[in-house]
């Protein structure tokens, strides 16, 4: 017992990762719940399993009750359709909307306290959705998105040089996905600028991989990713819950920053114990921030339908 708590809501293959790495981290006691009858009782008890031989001391409980999520200090939201070959993240938006929406109210009853994690897709949409629904505050609501794209560019990156991924810095802004506005300007190798080390096509070959990187996994597993996102959603329960001040790629709330006119959408920010606690503003040439600005207006779109489904 930690006396922390994280619920999961989902416990499907992002849900259970994500619950698995958190336990590993030794992070939290940790509820994992779905609607689906034994499903979440059944991977919490094999989670549990197999404490004493990963080295994990946290409690683990599958449920189908959200009363037992009570008093949460994080909850991760993993619930909702996962897509399909040939399906694009925006086909997924009205039903992952109504979703979202009850799980939102579950959350708002039982841990009105709690900050939310939103990892499921369209992610900038179900971010804004968690936000309106919940009316918490809203440096409480964020979504897992762009330490995802940044893992994945980190990756191709690494393997075009043949070095670790992890003396790689990249960065990453806008909607996920298709819509992200990549800055390999601002992106270093062992602290080198990329743009020194890759000729301009490459660099735009990787962002373009980087972009359909979640379609290549789909067409390959007939479904969604679930390692990286869930690494990424328990790196950013992680900074809340040990204060860390890192700076991570995640979908937040912008107002003045970066003149996004009061938007959640993907941008480098300081995360700690009150959840978002700085957006952190980058100094963007002209080009940039047109790819950003592009980037927005799909969000501020999807933030329309959204309107229009609650």
């Amino acid at each position: 017992m930690t006396g922390r708590k994280i619920t999961i809501a989902g416990a499907g293959n992002v849900g259970a990762t994500t619950a698995h790495l958190a336990a590993m981290e030794n992070l939290a006691d940790i509820v994992l719940i779905d609607i689906v009858e034994g499903l979440a009782e059944g991977k919490a008890l094999d989670l549990a399993q197999a404490s004493s031989l990963s080295g994990y001391d946290v409690s683990i409980t599958g449920t189908t009750d959200w009363q037992t999520a009570e008093q949460s200090d994080i909850v991760i939201i993993t619930s909702g359709l996962p897509r399909k070959p040939g399906m694009s993240r925006d086909d997924l938006l009205a039903k992952n909307v109504g979703i979202v929406k009850s799980v939102t109210g579950q959350i708002v009853k039982y841990s009105p306290e709690s900050f939310i994690i939103v990892v499921c897709n369209p992610l900038d949409a179900m971010v804004y959705t968690a936000a309106k629904v919940s009316g918490f505050e809203k440096r409480k609501v964020m979504g897992m998105a762009g330490e995802l794209d940044c893992a994945r560019f980190s990756y191709f990156i690494s393997t075009e040089l043949n070095i670790s991924s992890r003396d790689i810095k990249t960065l990453l802004m806008g909607g996920h996905g298709d819509d992200m506005a990549p800055l390999p300007r601002l992106t270093t190798v062992n602290d080198k600028p990329l743009t020194n080390l890759l000729i301009k096509e490459k660099i735009e070959a990787l962002i373009e991989r980087t972009r359909k990187g979640g379609i290549e996994i789909v067409n390959l597993l007939g479904s969604s990713a679930y390692y990286a996102p869930a690494a990424g959603a328990v790196k950013m329960a992680k900074a809340i819950l040990k204060d860390s001040k890192s700076i991570v790629c995640c979908c937040a709330y912008c107002d003045k920053e970066y003149s996004a006119g009061g938007y959640f959408v993907g941008v480098p920010a300081v995360l700690g114990a009150r959840g978002v606690e700085k957006i952190v503003e980058l100094d963007l040439n002209d080009s940039e921030q047109a790819a950003f600005a592009e980037s927005l207006s799909h969000v501020k779109q999807l933030a329309a339908k959204v309107d229009s489904l609650l």
